[in-house]
C-alpha cells in the first residue's frame, strides 16, 4: 500500500523553508532524485522536521515513467492576461520543503540537504516561511478557509493510488510580493471586496456583494456542478519592508491549479482578480510529490541495519 509523504499534511508548524534547485549542467538526473531520495532516511529529519520533496514533472517522467501521472507539465510559459498581467514562469527541477516547530532545526536539515545535494545541484531560491497570527496571511485574512479536512484533503491533494503516479501530487508553488501600503490603506469593506470575505470571521460574502472580480470567486473552480478544490499550505515570508506569501498548493490533478491561475490573471473570461492589484506574482514552478514507496524505489539501502 502506498502512502503519501507524511509532511504535505502536518499541519501547525510555524518555521518553514522552502527550496529550489537547478541541475548541474553534468548532473544525471536519475543521480539527483537518488540523492533526494537519500533524504528521507531518518538520520537526515530528526527533531521533529518535516521533508517534504518534489520534482520537475518532466524530469520525473523521464526517470520514473512507471511512476509519472500523465499531462502534467512544466511551468515553462508565463500566463498573460489581457492587460498584460503576468504570472511569471522560473521552473526549476527539484523543491524541498522543511518544516518544523523550531527554526533551529529547519535551519540545520536545510543546511544539509544543500550540502547533500551540492554535487549535482545548484540552490537556485530559499525563502524563509513561518506563520503569522495562527492562520492569518499579512493582509490579515484568515488563509485556507476553504482547505478541506484532514479526512477529505487526501482525496483533494493526492493522485489515486490504482492511477500512474498513486498517492503522489500534483504542487504549485509561487512567490508573491505584497504592496501591503495600498492594501493596508482600502478600508476594510474595501478590503473584504477583494478577498470576498470578511476580514474578522473570514465569513464569505454573498455573490453580489464581492462581485466576479474577487479572489474568492476567481479563485473558485466548479466544473459539473461540482466544485474543484486544492489543498494550500501557504506561509508568510520576508521582512517588515519586504514581504508577501508563499503559495503552496496540491492538488491531485493539474488542471484545477492551471485553470486557477487562468482566471486569477483574466485569461479565461477578461476578469482578473482584484487582489492581483496588491500582490505581484515574481515565481512559478510545477513540481510532481512522490508517494514514499515511489521515493524509496531510488534511495540507497540503510547502513545502519
Amino acid at each position: 500500500m502506498r502512502v503519501a509523504q507524511s509532511g504535505i499534511f502536518a499541519l501547525g508548524t510555524g518555521s518553514h523553508s522552502y527550496l529550489e534547485f537547478d541541475l548541474l549542467a553534468h548532473a544525471n538526473p536519475l543521480a539527483a532524485v537518488q540523492a533526494i531520495a537519500n533524504l528521507r532516511e531518518p538520520r537526515s529529519t530528526t527533531g521533529g522536521v518535516n521533508l517534504v520533496v518534489g520534482f520537475r514533472p518532466s524530469l520525473w517522467a523521464r526517470v520514473a515513467p512507471q511512476d509519472a501521472p500523465p499531462n502534467v507539465a512544466d511551468f515553462d510559459q508565463p500566463i498573460v492576461g489581457p492587460d498584460g498581467f503576468t504570472m511569471p514562469a522560473t521552473q526549476h527541477d527539484l523543491w524541498l520543503w522543511v518544516a518544523g516547530h523550531a527554526y533551529d532545526k529547519v535551519f540545520d536539515v536545510t543546511r544539509e540537504a544543500v550540502k547533500a545535494l551540492a554535487r549535482v545541484a545548484t540552490l537556485a531560491s530559499e525563502v524563509p516561511g513561518w506563520t503569522y497570527r495562527e492562520n492569518r496571511d499579512l493582509t490579515g485574512f484568515i488563509d485556507g478557509t476553504e482547505n478541506p479536512s484532514l479526512v477529505v484533503a487526501p482525496e483533494v491533494a493526492l493522485i489515486p493510488p490504482d492511477q500512474p503516479g498513486g498517492c503522489g501530487s500534483v504542487l504549485l508553488v509561487q512567490q508573491w510580493t505584497h504592496d501591503a501600503a495600498a492594501f493596508d490603506a482600502l478600508p476594510v469593506k474595501r478590503q473584504e471586496k477583494v478577498i470576498g470575505r470578511t476580514k474578522g470571521a473570514s465569513v464569505e460574502l454573498d455573490e453580489d456583494v464581492r462581485g466576479p472580480q474577487s479572489h474568492v470567486s476567481r479563485t473558485t473552480i466548479t466544473e459539473g456542478g461540482e466544485e474543484r478544490h486544492i489543498f494550500r499550505r501557504n506561509t508568510p515570508f520576508g521582512s517588515a519592508s519586504a514581504h508577501g506569501t508563499m503559495f503552496i498548493g496540491f492538488s491531485a490533478d493539474q488542471h484545477r491549479l492551471a485553470r486557477m491561475l487562468s482566471r486569477m490573471a483574466g485569461a479565461e473570461d477578461g476578469i482578473r482578480d482584484a487582489l492581483t492589484l496588491y500582490t505581484t506574482p515574481v515565481s512559478g514552478s510545477y513540481y510532481f510529490v512522490p508517494s514514499v514507496e515511489a521515493l524509496r524505489a531510488f534511495a540507497a539501502p540503510d547502513d545502519d541495519g
